[in-house]
């Protein structure tokens, strides 16, 4: 890889890193969140929820203006909300009398900046590169950012409410501006080689895609909801548990959290630098990881020791961290450039759904019994490892096109070679 291409790669890594401290921070500190703010568990589990369930809704509308208008158009805008909507919660915790509110409305904010800015690294990742293992080991990179910010989340969000409860909210826009100047300064955006589509054709493209395409979409969609409920869901519960059964607070209880997402991160940098090109490779790898999600989910519905637990979080990351690379790749190298962003805001904006689920719906099966919680857990587990299984289907070739898992889109890409759309 090129030594410039390295530093775009670091650069563009600070983007799902910094989202993901903004939003998984709070996760340690949501048990104080109800003290300070005399809320219930379902209302503090809101602050994560409102966060991602706008971004749900505009992340495809990110996409679309991403392939249209280009990738730093919509990123940097992105980065610019998400850094004030942060100002705002921080200021309304500190300074007001009432302020969950005006907290829900900052992280809604927060919620429209990580729609414009870190799903749109995704496709930028796959102009950037020509050759389809590089396009696998970046994707690698970036999915192991995400994942880093999720380990670092709970020691940082941990540590700076030992000072004041809010500082995590103020810690956002400090990061955000970090990752600003460095997409301008550091990222070099490939030049478009042709004019984008117009609307029309643009939509037909897409409606097409989904025609031909949505068995195998639909399908990676599906998982990548059900990992991200299941992954924030045992998070919220363990931060729960540490602190009310436990009474483990602070940093202490940030690096027990951390625990379960050291594996998944250095099993996702594994994975994507393992993949390669290699789409049957992706399947099977992504199938092992959903079985021992569901695996250890089921074994958490049994347990009571908190060290035995962990040993089961450790593994559910180890599968949920080999699951989410090969997802990432068969999605962004499946694409001509022009449908790319799209694509995979869309596949973002599913993650999303899964973390705005994950929280609430926990909080809810708690009151019912901890069996509840991972018998559900480890039914969704069941379903998003037999869509692995049946629904995505690879072609043998190790050197093959990267549409070649579905078996009618080489077929659409040949027809787009040789009829391509008048302008």
């Amino acid at each position: 890889m090129e030594q410039r291409k390295k530093w775009d790669l670091l650069a563009l890594s600070s983007i799902p890193l910094i989202m993901t401290l903004g939003n998984s921070m709070l996760i340690p500190i949501l048990p104080l969140m109800e003290k300070k703010l005399t809320i219930s568990s379902l209302q503090s589990s809101l602050i994560i929820t409102v966060y991602s369930v706008i971004a749900i809704l505009l992340i495809p509308i990110a996409g679309f203006l991403s392939d249209r208008f280009g990738r730093k158009m919509v990123i940097i805008p992105g980065l610019v909300i998400a850094g004030i909507g942060g100002l705002i919660s921080g200021w309304a915790a500190w300074k007001s009398s009432s302020p969950y509110i005006m907290i829900l409305v900052g992280r809604f904010l927060q919620g429209i900046g990580a729609a414009g800015a870190a799903p749109i690294v995704m496709p930028l990742v796959g102009d950037m590169f020509k050759k389809e293992s590089e396009v696998s080991s970046s994707l690698g990179l970036i999915e192991t950012s995400n994942t880093f910010g999720k380990v670092l989340s709970p020691i940082l969000g941990a540590f700076l409410a030992t000072f004041f409860w809010y500082l995590p909210f103020f810690a956002t826009p400090v990061f955000c501006l970090v990752s600003l100047l460095l997409v301008l300064f550091l990222v070099k955006v490939p030049k478009r080689q042709e004019q984008p589509p117009s609307v029309t054709e643009f939509k037909n493209s897409i409606v097409h895609i989904f025609v031909t395409n949505g068995r195998w979409l639909y399908a990676i969609f599906a998982i990548g909801i059900i990992c991200m409920y299941i992954l924030f869901g045992v998070q919220f519960y363990l931060s729960s548990l540490l602190e009310r059964t436990y009474k483990i607070e602070g940093i202490t209880k940030g690096f027990i959290l951390a625990i379960p997402l050291i594996a998944l991160c250095l099993t996702s940098y594994l994975t994507g630098k393992y993949i390669g090109q290699n789409k049957v490779r992706m399947k099977w790898i992504t199938f092992t990881g959903l079985m021992l999600v569901t695996g250890s989910v089921l074994w958490m519905g049994f347990l009571q020791g908190l060290y035995v637990l962990l040993i089961a979080l450790s593994l559910c990351g180890i599968g949920i961290g080999a699951a989410l690379p090969s997802l990432d790749a068969l999605i962004t190298e499946g694409f001509e450039k022009q449908e790319r962003g799209t694509i995979t805001s869309i596949y973002s904006s599913m993650r999303f759904i899964g973390v705005a689920l994950g929280p609430p719906l926990f909080a809810i099966l708690l009151t019912v019994s901890q069996k509840a919680v991972f018998f559900t857990a480890t039914g969704v587990g069941i379903l998003a490892a037999l869509l692995s299984l049946f629904a995505v289907r690879p072609s043998e070739s190790k050197t093959a096109s990267p549409t070649s898992y579905s078996p009618t889109l080489p077929v659409r890409r040949k027809q787009k070679a040789t009829q391509k759309p008048s302008r």
